[in-house]
């Protein structure tokens, strides 16, 4: 087909004629709606985009002596930012008398590898950086799944017993009082 016969059959039904193949002899062109083809290719990429989790670093800070307590309180977040799918970069920071200590900053990363179990994984040893000691951890996607498929069952169970329970408490009646033996407590007194 000639150009002036494409462009005139696309005119005829309200179409664009597009060039697909420039560089192929004869040029290949093809009758569409532009606007329309450019508007899918748009969301494609954006559902493209929507999908793809680009894990990101977070880090949590640690030092030598932290107790215990507040060593499980931050890897609460740190377990968050692993089920999110992001990596955890864990940094015990020295200060001063501390550098001569280092096994102490090794012991504590080995407490928070131990601590957060299957769902990390060492993707860096521990190293020191200046006076920073640190690791980073990965996710791991097959534990990570077991322990949302856990949880999803535990919350399930959890809202079939909620209704149970609040049919028992509607038909249970409250202990009565009587005034009598009440005031009878009281002029003992």
């Amino acid at each position: 087909m000639t150009p002036d016969e494409a462009r005139s059959r696309a005119d005829e039904e309200g179409l664009d004629l597009v060039e697909v193949a420039p560089n192929s002899s004869p040029p290949v062109c093809r009758i569409m709606d532009y606007g329309k083809y450019k508007y899918e290719e748009k969301k494609k990429r954006a559902a493209g985009k929507v999908k793809a989790h680009a894990a990101t670093l977070k880090e949590v800070k640690l030092r030598p002596g932290t107790d215990q307590h507040d060593l499980e309180f931050k890897l609460k977040n740190a377990r968050r930012f692993l089920m999110d799918g992001d990596k955890v970069k864990v940094t015990v920071m020295f200060r001063g008398r501390e550098m001569v200590h280092r096994k102490l900053g090794y012991r504590q990363l080995e407490r928070v590898r131990d601590m957060l179990g299957e769902i990390a994984t060492k993707e860096s040893d521990p190293r020191m950086e200046g006076r920073f000691l640190s690791m980073i951890l990965v996710p791991n996607k097959d534990a990570i799944a077991r322990e949302q498929q856990a949880e999803a069952k535990a919350r399930q169970a959890e809202e079939e017993a909620a209704p149970a329970a609040e049919a028992g408490s509607k038909n249970a009646k409250p202990p009565k009082v009587e005034p009598a033996a009440a005031e009878a407590g009281e002029a003992d007194a």
